[in-house]
């Protein structure tokens, strides 16, 4: 199992009263967890593009955050969780041509996460007139097949569709090296797990379950990537699933810096704004918020397996449950309302006792897929 982090600008307005400047120095101290995931490790860093969502995330144009990091960084890759393709938020052609500039300026270091958006207040606002988010899912079908076209074909043949059309064009720059981009789903719900399988995406499981429910949905994904018919030129057979992480020295300190670290709040963010996500029995309506996690309910949290908590020894053991469970790759939403530097020693803890015990292949995963795929016309 390979390892990431998963940021998202994610600004509270608790900070803000405190801060002026919170939104800048969220977004400055985001940047700063992917480098020293770099440093220490880890093989992905994922950015989120969001619209709209105030406090829950501030990181609309996770281009030019990556642009950064493709400089800022060495080895980690760095993924667009998610670019959003639907043309009446990013017309399919851009964020081709965006892809493929980020491959270049990585080094084959990108990687390609698409979706649908958060829910309602986000995409209907780019849909005036649309009442649901269903249409979302016919546009991003009838979308995802043209990006390899757009790579591979020295002049794309064009596109009609009922959605969005482009004349023949050359898209430019063509992506880097081998292939394209491991391209990946974000999925929300279980049922777009096998949907993404078969058409050979990996998939961003941007999940709120516990481990043990979700080792059937991983299951489902294994059984219809065995027979997939895949948009682009390889299978990216690959499950990661997010999930909150914090470790520290000791059990105590871990639990502490947890109790603190406003979770009830950004809980409570999620299901305001994702709103096509399942959503457990008990969780309030916003704006009433989930009650603030004390010690004993984040004891309660590790113990369902709801979060990765606790000194290197368990976060390690925590680990290998989700490697167990069947995860390729398991991502770690670190910005919480978590202080800066206990963050950091996260970052580091699990670089130094974790990481290497479990992902002992120096090469990424999507690297070797995209490798066996072959030399795309005209590529290096």
């Amino acid at each position: 199992m390979e390892f990431g982090i998963f940021v998202q600008g994610y600004v509270p307005a608790s900070r803000s009263r405190s801060d002026p400047m919170a939104e800048h120095h969220a977004l400055m101290e985001e940047a700063a967890y992917v480098v020293e995931a770099d440093r220490s490790g880890f093989k992905y860093a994922w950015a989120s593009e969001h619209h709209f969502l105030d406090e829950y995330s501030h990181l609309s144009a996770n281009d030019v955050f990556l642009g950064y990091l493709a400089h800022a960084t060495e080895r980690i890759h760095l993924g667009s969780g998610i670019f959003n393709p639907l043309p009446q938020v990013n017309h399919p052609a851009k964020v081709a041509e965006k892809a493929a500039m980020l491959d270049h300026l990585s080094r084959g270091r990108f990687e390609f996460g698409t979706g649908r958006g958060a829910g309602s207040h986000e995409i209907l606002g780019f849909l005036p007139g649309a009442t649901s988010m269903d249409v979302t899912r016919e546009i991003w079908e009838e979308t995802i097949a043209e990006f390899p076209r757009m790579w591979r074909q020295e002049e794309y043949e064009g596109f009609t569709g009922r959605h969005w059309s482009l004349p023949p064009r050359k898209i430019l720059p063509k992506p880097y090296g081998p292939s394209h981009p491991a391209m990946w789903y974000a999925a929300g719900s279980p049922s777009s797990y096998a949907m993404a399988a078969r058409k050979g995406l990996g998939v961003l499981g941007f999940s709120v379950q516990k481990v043990a429910d979700m080792e059937w949905v991983v299951d489902s994904y294994k059984t219809a990537v065995k027979d997939a018919r895949p948009v682009g030129d390889y299978v990216n057979d690959n499950v990661m699933v997010t999930t909150t992480a914090i470790c520290a020295p000791t059990h105590a300190e871990a639990v502490r810096i947890a109790a603190g670290g406003g979770l009830h709040y950004l809980q409570s963010l999620l299901f305001r704004y994702h709103d096509t996500f399942p959503r457990p029995e008990g969780i309030p309506r916003w704006p009433e918020l989930l009650p603030e996690y004390t010690e004993e309910i984040i004891e309660l949290l590790i113990a369902e397996e709801l979060m990765v908590c606790g000194d290197p020894d368990e976060v390690l053991r925590q680990c290998e449950r989700w490697e167990r469970a069947g995860a390729d790759q398991l991502a770690f939403g670190l910005p919480i309302g978590v202080p800066y530097e206990d963050t950091m020693t996260t970052i580091r803890l699990i670089g130094e006792h974790v990481i290497p015990k479990i992902d002992t292949d120096p090469v990424h995963r999507t690297t070797r897929l995209r490798q066996a795929a072959g030399t795309a016309p005209g590529q290096p």
